[in-house]
């Protein structure tokens, strides 16, 4: 059996490297049996084309579908696309919700005088411990500084499309002559250019993780009263409002409230878009069941493939049939 990490997934093949090297593999029937799913970044055993097994995973996200990474780069355009606070800030608290360190490129400095929007985003990000890096893959600016980000690391690469992750990439490798192209004049939105996640090597320690850019991102998977814990300069106010159960809107006694001149609005806005998005989930999910088991299970680092109840309760009404048999059979003897 030998071991790879998958680097990228087209269609129903996953490629795998394996000590520099390059295979083309499909993933058994048992483990599609078992509903188990395969992320780039994942580490598998495979033997003759076929994917065997799943190996343990470090982290993951599943927008983008990435597992195994060292740290998010969240990609946002200075200009065309004009930048956006509320979308910046759904990007880190996924960040921060699956535990990941991000950090916070500018790109496409060149197009904007503007010193305010750099100021702000100083101002707002920089207090809360985002290392910041402004950009112009185009004119080169600042791509020495995205290179030391890369350093050592496996990035992935996230942010909406046209903010040119793949010239910031091209900028860094420029022997990749990955496809870019120009944001849409009639709709002011980038288009798709990357259409799969897929594993790039910088050089022998670095990789990057280069996705396709998307925009839809929703808190409809939390409670309302977790997505304060996804906001720093919230949560530290909470242990003061007057009930454990405050979501920080219109409830009297409410600390946070009462200490708004000292957080961001676009922050406090971006807070109240999620909560009400968890809200929604949270009646969702009121009166229907929505756990579903696993068709797996996990054990001593061994997967194996889990017996539904009535197959079980069937096996048990066989073996019981069977002893009655044997003891009907002694008593004939």
């Amino acid at each position: 059996m030998v071991q790879g990490q998958i680097f990228k997934i087209h269609s129903d093949f996953y490629y795998v490297n394996s000590n520099n090297s390059i295979f083309e593999c499909k993933i058994r029937e048992v483990l599609k049996k078992q509903k188990q799913k395969i992320f780039v970044g994942d580490y598998v055993e495979f033997n003759a084309g076929a994917i065997e097994k799943i190996l343990p995973r470090r982290n993951f996200i599943p927008r983008p579908t990435v597992a195994n990474v060292d740290r998010v780069i969240i990609i946002s355009a200075v200009k065309e696309p004009e930048l956006s606070f509320s979308q910046l800030n759904r990007y880190v608290s996924f960040a921060k919700y699956y535990d990941l360190e991000a950090v916070l490129c500018f790109n496409k400095n060149d197009l904007s005088s503007d010193d305010s929007i750099i100021e702000k985003v100083f101002s707002i990000y920089e207090p809360l411990g985002y290392d910041i890096v402004f950009t112009s893959a185009l004119e080169g600016d600042g791509v020495d500084d995205f290179k030391e980000l890369l350093e050592g690391r496996t990035s992935v690469l996230c942010g909406s499309s046209g903010v040119g992750k793949s010239s910031l990439i091209n900028a860094v490798c420029p022997e990749l002559n990955l496809r870019t192209k120009k944001v849409s004049e009639k709709t002011e939105r980038g288009v798709h250019t990357t259409r799969h996640s897929e594993i790039i090597r910088i050089n022998e320690t670095s990789r990057i993780v280069d996705t396709p850019g998307f925009s839809n991102l929703k808190f409809d998977f939390l409670m309302p009263n977790e997505v304060d814990l996804l906001f720093d300069e919230i949560s530290k106010y909470k242990k003061d409002c007057k009930f454990p159960d405050c979501l920080h809107l219109t409830e009297t006694g409410c600390a946070v409230k009462e200490n708004l001149d000292k957080i961001d609005d676009t922050r406090y806005q971006s807070y109240k878009e999620f909560v009400a998005e968890a809200i929604e989930y949270k009646e969702r999910v009121k009166y229907q069941g929505l756990k579903t088991e696993s068709a797996h299970k996990q054990k001593h680092n061994k997967t194996a493939v889990k017996i539904s109840s009535r197959k079980r309760q069937s096996a048990r009404n066989t073996l019981k049939q069977n002893i009655y048999k044997d003891v009907e059979n002694e008593r004939i003897d």
